[in-house]
């Protein structure tokens, strides 16, 4: 008499079937794997090279922050240039209005001006005198204004005298005043010197 065979895997029921790879399963197997490890690489070498970029912004950075600075103390930089008291009649048609305003107009320097006052004054030696303060060329520019003092002044009075008191009443107003007489003074120095800035001082209109 033949005994059955036992068949355990049928005694046990909870027991999964083993996982059968199909070609399709290992081929998509093999694509996941193979994006990952281009993903990972092109991380790799983006952090590589923005870590090179970063070192040699860092050195070609505080060079031309330096740069930057000293551009700008150059525009900033300026002779102070006080014209006086204005009074003068407004274009007003219906009432006759005044104007009394104190102005004033900042000035660039050339080149040769602003390295002459940076450089020290050549020293007196050793026989106890110390080096020269360097010169500041700002009153040599301020008698040179002098001459053209007539014509700046002459500027501003074409300019303001041509303005109603309702369009000097108003900041948008004195801020337009400013930027005309300021291009006409340009034109008078017909390049030599900049008007860098125009300042109202006191400012009645009666």
């Amino acid at each position: 008499m033949v005994k059955p065979v036992d068949n355990k895997e049928d005694k046990n029921p909870n027991k999964k079937p083993a996982l059968e790879l199909t070609p399709n399963m290992i081929m998509i197997l093999n694509n996941v794997i193979l994006i990952i490890v281009v993903i990972v690489s092109m991380l790799i070498m983006y952090f590589m090279i923005d870590s090179s970029m970063n070192k040699k912004i860092a050195k070609l950075l505080p060079e031309n922050e330096q740069i930057d600075d000293e551009e700008e103390d150059v525009r900033q930089e300026g002779v102070l240039l006080d014209l006086g008291e204005f009074i003068l009649n407004l274009a007003d048609t219906t009432h006759r209005r005044y104007l009394k305003v104190g102005v004033a107009m900042e000035l660039s320097k050339t080149e040769a001006e602003m390295l002459e006052a940076q450089a020290p004054a050549a020293s007196g030696g050793h026989g106890g005198h110390g080096a020269a303060t360097p010169v500041d060329p700002s009153a040599a520019i301020i008698s040179e204004m002098e001459r053209y003092k007539p014509a700046i002044r002459d500027a501003i009075i074409s300019v303001l005298s041509n303005k109603t008191s309702d369009e000097l009443s108003t900041p948008t107003g004195k801020e337009i005043a400013k930027e005309e007489i300021l291009q006409m003074v340009n034109n008078i120095f017909e390049g030599q010197r900049e008007v860098m800035r125009v300042s109202f001082g006191q400012f009645i209109i009666q």
